[in-house]
């Protein structure tokens, strides 16, 4: 896994060998996403939360290309310390690590992000919830940006605040943009 682009560019990743719940985004779905992000959001202003962070790839991406308010959402033991781990490596500022589960940080959670990333197991069966909860819990800020990671058996074209879609064969990336 590695860093594409930014002041962290081409820096590698090594996860663990045993990642029992986790899928990192691959390299190429990653670049795609952040090509279409890069086209339409400025990083720098930007307060985001990255829920099942998983390896952190979303967020270390998003850490190299200048954003300096990140949150990360893990639950897995295993993967909340190599996150921990990575970003001490990395020496990332204003990186907040919050073990716990998604449903229950969205649940009790009170603040607004300008862009928010959710890449859960693609086997999570309340993976429709996600979309909902984002507008109902009131977590994106206007104009502020929604994007689900799932697979092609999931289809949110008619949800609300659905914008698109990029589609990177067995990963695609549903864009949700808050309009009020």
């Amino acid at each position: 896994m590695r860093i594409i682009s930014g002041t962290l560019g081409s820096r590698i990743i090594h996860p663990p060998a045993k990642m029992p719940y986790t899928r990192p985004t691959t390299d190429i779905a990653k670049e795609g996403l952040f090509n279409v992000l890069q086209n339409n959001l400025e990083f720098e202003s930007l307060k985001t939360l990255d829920l099942f962070g998983g390896t952190g790839c979303i967020s270390y991406e998003l850490a190299s290309r200048g954003v300096e308010d990140l949150t990360i959402v893990e639950k897995d033991n295993t993967m909340y310390d190599f996150i921990k781990k990575t970003s001490q490596q990395l020496n990332l500022q204003n990186f907040k690590i919050i073990k716990s589960d998604v449903f229950k940080f969205i649940e009790n959670s009170d603040e607004q992000y300008d862009f928010i990333f959710a890449g859960p197991p693609y086997a999570l069966t309340n993976i429709d919830d996600l979309p909902k909860l984002m507008f109902q819990k009131n977590l994106v800020k206007s104009k502020g940006w929604f994007i689900l990671e799932h697979t092609p058996r999931n289809d949110y074209k008619k949800f609300t605040n659905y914008k698109t879609e990029r589609n990177y064969g067995t990963t695609i990336f549903s864009i949700f943009i808050n309009n009020v």
